[in-house]
C-alpha cells in the first residue's frame, strides 16, 4: 500500500500550509503596499494579493494576484518572474521558516468568472427558469 505525504490527495492542503501561505500573503501585500520598486515597470503596479497557495515541503508559494482599478497586463507579470528572488529575500524577511520559498505569480481570474455568472444569472433566460423551479 502506497504510503501518502501530507497534502497530497483528496484531503487538501495541511493546517501548516494553510497558516504560512497566509503569512506569506500578508507579507507580500505589505510588500505591494510599500510599492518601492526598483523596476520601473513595477511602480506603476496596483495589486492585490488574494490568495497564496503553498507546496507540501513549503518551497514554493503560488501568489494569485488580482488588478486594483485595471487589469494587470503581461509585461507586470514578466517584471514580476523577474523580480521574483527579490519577493522572495523580503518574504524571507518577513515570514520566519527553514527555507526562503519561489514565489511564482499567476492571474487570479476569480473576480472576472464570478461576475461572468452573475450577469449569466441575471438573463431573463435563466430568470425564467430559475422562478419555474422557486414554484
Amino acid at each position: 500500500m502506497k504510503r501518502r505525504t501530507p497534502g497530497e490527495g483528496p484531503k487538501g492542503p495541511s493546517q501548516r500550509q494553510l497558516r504560512v501561505a497566509e503569512e506569506v500573503r500578508h507579507a507580500l501585500s505589505a510588500i505591494f503596499a510599500r510599492a518601492n520598486f526598483r523596476d520601473p515597470a513595477l511602480d506603476s503596479i496596483r495589486v492585490t494579493v488574494t490568495e497564496v497557495r503553498a507546496s507540501p515541503d513549503l518551497k514554493h508559494m503560488t501568489a494569485f494576484i488580482s488588478g486594483l482599478g485595471r487589469d494587470v497586463t503581461p509585461e507586470h507579470f514578466t517584471a514580476l518572474r523577474h523580480a521574483a528572488p527579490w519577493f522572495r529575500t523580503e518574504v524571507a524577511r518577513a515570514v520566519r521558516l527553514k527555507y526562503a520559498p519561489d514565489i511564482h505569480f499567476q492571474n487570479d481570474s476569480a473576480l472576472d468568472y464570478a461576475m461572468k455568472m452573475s450577469e449569466v444569472m441575471r438573463r431573463p433566460e435563466v430568470m425564467r427558469d430559475l422562478e419555474k423551479d422557486g414554484e
